[in-house]
């Protein structure tokens, strides 16, 4: 990455935020425009984030200013906003590596620096972690402060209430900064949205706690944040009534572009006692005209010329399992109005976009909650209505309780629409899809699918739509195979798999995508190579005549081998007493790091040289 430090006079003389507190406040706004200016150029040449770090660049550098981190603990939630904060705690000149194998890591990461308090990736997590943090910090009596940043849509999720209402009965000294910028990933929804969004339908409400007073007095009146002003409603609830009631002192809003008030502001509310929250309003994509106008698309880009007004076009080509289930999606409930479609505010990662749009009575946006997403599906499931979940397979470990207890054990209809399993690549270790055939598997009345290309997985999810019983279907982030689609999707045989290529010696169980190396490594060994399809319940007949016919069993999975797919043959193959050398290939009992999705399956010897060496190491 080629970046002129000459263009950053004042941000290449902070390589620190020790040496950002040595400033003069008044050259506070120059850092800012310095750091705005960075971020994009650097994000423009490595690919990554943008949108939200480019609508938190005056609060990093305020709350850095004032809070002496590492000492103070400064948490971010999720941390798809942190690449200032990166830049900012000498990572500077390593931006260019960011989501690359072997470079900055995606999100905050202890591993990766002090000022990283704690590892992310999900949402919700930094109100339960800085209350901790705060205890600990009382009971070691140095003065220790404690701040976690949390966004508008990650609030949404029940985890960040219930920390909140916990920390609001003990007490303790901690500063909450809600960045509210009226968007998540997708755009927020629900009563909590709407409550907040009545900021901007009417004049800033002037009653504030006598603790809000202390802390804005003496400041320059709170800038003006909405065009359009009207007179409140009679007996309105104020925005900071709901955290007041769970025990917090609320301020604000108040404008998180201006970065002197806020420096002001924070500097004030760093030695008040008790839960504090901070109501911050500001501009996902601030200060770069394309971002401002489309913050979804803007929140992750390719490489791109900033001086342009749109991202590259994709170059087309395949499309990606995300479509192929949108598209499924679309087709389905145009000839039955009791598909209800449910996801947990990935509707553009989920490829709902289209169905969202021409079946809205049919689509229903959870927010970030994804247990209350999976119990809702078990209440339309209970009316006899046909409910979808469309979740990533990370985010589906946060409901696994749901799963079980609000699905399973009744035997609900539910699909599972399971995207971005195995190895997603550059968002590293939080986001690896490793664990789900691992989990689902053991989960008794759950039928597991994998596909191997596009038209199985259409198949395969209008099989488990149809199935009288829960049911998931799990794919890889980014294109499909290529794979003609059928004319109409078929039902598939309940746990039957198909011999793909038929050889001696050695058969090869590939579940997923990848099949197709399994069917390289086939024909480099002369080997048999079986689509097994379904990991539950698994072609039993096929394996006990697979492991006579055969001398060496090789079963291919992009899930952790501990518990996956391959744990589930070899404990087949030993009730039935049909035991046989096997070789076990799948992601290695260890967090995947971050990278490009083939550059981590080669590296983990799950593309086809890889199953072909391993294979034959073993026969040797």
């Amino acid at each position: 990455m080629s970046i002129d430090n000459k263009n950053y006079p004042l941000l290449s003389a902070v390589p620190s935020p020790e040496a950002l507190r040595k400033l003069p406040q008044e050259q506070l706004p120059q850092v800012a425009d310095e750091l705005r200016r960075y971020l994009l150029e650097s994000v423009s040449q490595s690919s990554g984030h943008l949108a939200s770090g480019l609508g938190a660049v005056e609060l990093t550098v305020a709350l850095h200013y004032v809070y002496q981190t590492p000492f103070d603990r400064l948490i971010w939630d999720v941390g798809h906003q942190a690449y200032p904060h990166k830049i900012l705690t000498g990572r500077r000149d390593r931006m260019g590596s960011i989501r690359q194998k072997n470079g900055l890591h995606p999100f905050p990461w202890r591993e990766e620096s002090e000022y990283d308090v704690l590892s992310v990736g999900h949402s919700s997590t930094s109100i339960s972690a800085a209350l901790g943090m705060a205890i600990a910090a009382d009971k070691e009596e140095a003065g220790r402060k404690v701040v976690a940043v949390i966004g508008d849509g990650a609030i949404t999720a029940g985890m960040a209430f219930e920390a909140m209402n916990h920390a609001g009965d003990l007490g303790k000294d901690m500063v909450v900064v809600l960045n509210d910028n009226e968007m998540s990933i997708s755009e927020n929804v629900g009563a909590l949205n709407k409550h907040m969004a009545r900021l901007l339908s009417g004049s800033l409400y002037t009653s504030i706690r006598e603790g809000g007073k202390k802390v804005l007095s003496g400041l320059p009146p709170i800038k003006e944040l909405a065009k359009r002003a009207e007179e409140h409603l009679k007996g309105m609830v104020v925005p900071g009534t709901l955290f007041e009631e769970l025990g917090f002192n609320y301020i604000g809003p108040i404008d998180g572009h201006d970065v002197e008030g806020l420096v002001d502001c924070l500097r004030n509310m760093r030695n008040l006692k008790g839960p504090q929250l901070l109501h911050v309003m500001t501009k996902k994509g601030k200060g770069y005209e394309p971002a401002e106008k489309d913050p979804i698309g803007y929140h992750g880009v390719p490489k791109f010329d900033p001086s342009k007004d749109c991202l590259p076009k994709s170059k087309g080509g395949k499309p990606t399992f995300s479509n192929i289930f949108g598209d499924w999606l679309c087709d389905t409930a145009a000839s039955d109005p009791k598909l209800m479609a449910i996801t947990p505010a990935m509707r553009e990662g989920s490829g709902m976009v289209r169905f969202s749009q021409n079946y809205p009575g049919q689509y229903f946006d959870a927010a970030i909650a994804e247990q209350h997403a999976v119990t809702l599906a078990a209440g339309f499931a209970i009316e006899g209505l046909k409910p979808v979940v469309a979740i990533y397979s990370s985010f589906l470990q946060r409901a696994y309780d749901q799963l079980i207890h609000d699905v399973a054990t009744m035997k609900l209809p539910v699909l599972f629409a399971i995207d971005r399993a195995g190895v997603v690549g550059a968002d590293g270790p939080t986001h690896q899809g490793a664990f789900d055939l691992s989990y689902l598997r053991s989960v008794p009345n759950l039928v597991v699918m994998a596909p191997s290309d596009e038209n199985e997985c259409r198949n395969m999810l209008h099989t488990g739509y149809q199935l009288d019983l829960p049911a998931a279907v799990r794919y890889p982030r980014g294109s499909a195979t290529g794979a003609a689609l059928d004319s109409a999707p078929s039902l598939l045989p309940l746990g039957k798999a198909v011999v793909r290529r038929q050889g001696s010696k050695v058969a090869i169980l590939a579940f997923g995508t990848l099949l197709a190396a399994a069917l390289e490594a086939g024909e480099a060994l002369d080997a048999t190579v079986v689509d097994m399809r379904f990991v539950k319940p698994l072609d039993e007949e096929l394996l006990k005549e697979l492991a006579a016919s055969h001398e060496l069993l090789v079963t291919v999975e992009d899930n952790v081998i501990k518990g996956g797919a391959g744990s589930a043959v070899a404990e087949y193959l030993l009730s039935a007493n049909a035991i046989k050398p096997m070789l076990m290939l799948g992601l290695p009992d260890e967090f995947i790091k971050h990278g490009g999705q083939e550059e981590i399956l080669a590296e983990l010897g799950l593309d086809s040289t890889g199953i072909t060496q391993a294979i034959k190491t073993r026969l040797s």
